[in-house]
């Protein structure tokens, strides 16, 4: 930076001489008398009359140009006047940490407080677009922070995300909402075998409508908690419909979910649906619902936490990416033969493909609440003292057949692997 400084002359009288005797003397003693006589009383100035200050930087190199216009806040005035001021020592350094935030070792143990700034820092600087630094800067954050980096995620109908973002997406932990909806993922996709690691074991909510899911599928996501009690075992909300593939075995393999409160498997493949409702109250508790639930309008998942903007980041930067590629022929060919243009414009309504059963039955499910433990309770008991005293050998014959119904359950829980299930085991 070079200054260019120009200002007008001001009065002043420099040195005073005096001749005595033939000589020639300095005045000194009576200098600032004079001066103050002879200057006239101007007001207050920050800078004098005239002064200009010229940038002259190396525009070539925008880099450069950034250090030296980085530290300083420049504003105007109601006048007009450009004014600048020097940023804090904490926002410098805060920004020169967001720049290099793919090379901090750990954030374990740093203040929450602190780490949310800095987070909004790298995220305005899109650091978290790069390939490979954004990856490494997310793992930090969400190794130390968790939830508090991203509690709930919504990819619904976001596939090339999806895509493009894979390791990404799988860096996140302690999700408690997640909706996969109209993905089209299939029972072999990398992020379906994701869904069963422990750093998604906080799931309660998800979402896999429209996804191409069969009984193969179903059993792999359900493993881990059939066999091994880990993985789904929180899931209290899941959504299944429109997978046409998925028939009355795959719903067998849900029974494990034993928090599961809501359920929605419209529009897949069930041939006996009153076996299928049976099973599902006697086994899970879940009843079905003759009105539409609330929990399955897609409306409770949404994006949540400090990373809720780099997901829309990612989904500009992946739609950017494919727009060049659009202009080809075999590309666009390819695209409307696979639907990814029409996805991208507007979302899938996706139909019921069972032509055996209704279109308008929704099979949602929920689970009732218990009643209260008083009143009614009470009113049970004095029925059944005084169905006892006018039957006494109806209560042996029912104690012989609760007691064979359950000696049948003891058993199968032994017998409950096949062998389709120590091979799915061997491959985790």
């Amino acid at each position: 930076m070079s200054y260019y400084l120009s200002s007008e002359n001001h009065l002043d009288p420099g040195p005073i001489y005096m001749r005595e005797n033939g000589q020639l003397h300095m005045v000194n003693l009576a200098l600032d008398g004079v001066r103050s006589s002879l200057q006239k009383p101007r007001p207050f100035r920050l800078f004098p009359k005239g002064f200009s200050v010229e940038l002259c930087m190396n525009r070539e190199d925008d880099t450069a140009q950034k250090e030296k216009t980085d530290h300083f806040i420049f504003t105007y005035t109601r006048e007009g006047n450009l004014r600048y001021s020097a940023k804090s020592l904490f926002s410098l350094v805060l920004g020169f940490i967001s720049d290099n935030v793919d090379h901090i070792d750990s954030l374990i143990g740093f203040p929450e407080q602190i780490a949310e700034k800095l987070f909004s820092a790298a995220e305005a600087r899109q650091k978290f677009t790069e390939p490979g630094a954004g990856l490494r800067a997310l793992q930090k954050f969400t190794e130390a922070y968790g939830s508090l980096v991203l509690c709930s995620l919504c990819l619904r109908n976001r596939y090339l995300v999806i895509s493009e973002k894979l390791e990404e997406i799988k860096s996140f932990r302690e999700l408690t909402c997640l909706d996969l909806s109209c993905c089209k993922l299939g029972d072999e996709h990398e992020l379906l075998e994701h869904l069963t690691n422990e750093a998604l074991s906080s799931v309660t909510q998800l979402h896999l409508k429209d996804n191409c899911l069969s009984d193969a599928g179903v059993r792999k996501m359900t493993a881990p908690v059939r066999v091994m009690k880990r993985g789904l075992e929180n899931l209290t909300l899941l959504d299944l419909s429109c997978n046409p593939e998925i028939t009355d075995a795959g719903i067998g393999y849900l029974f494990s979910f034993r928090k599961l409160n809501c359920l929605d498997i419209s529009g897949t493949g069930l041939k006996d649906i009153k076996t299928v409702k049976h099973k599902l109250q006697t086994h899970i508790g879940l009843v079905h619902s003759k009105v539409p639930l609330k929990e399955f309008d897609h409306s409770n998942c949404k994006t949540e936490g400090w990373a809720d903007q780099i997901v829309l980041q990612w989904e500009r930067v992946t739609a950017e990416a494919v727009k060049p590629r659009e202009t080809s022929e075999p590309r666009t060919a390819a695209q409307r033969f696979y639907g990814k243009r029409s996805r991208a414009e507007a979302p899938l309504k996706c139909p019921l493909a069972d032509p055996h059963m209704n279109s308008s039955e929704k099979l949602q499910f929920y689970k009732e609440k218990a009643p209260d433990c008083h009143g009614p309770v009470l009113k049970h008991e004095a029925i059944s003292s005084q169905e006892s005293k006018k039957s006494k050998k109806r209560p042996f014959e029912e104690s012989e057949t609760e007691q064979n119904n359950s000696s049948q359950p003891s058993k199968q829980k032994y017998v409950c692997l096949a062998v389709e299930d120590w091979d799915l085991l061997n491959s985790y």
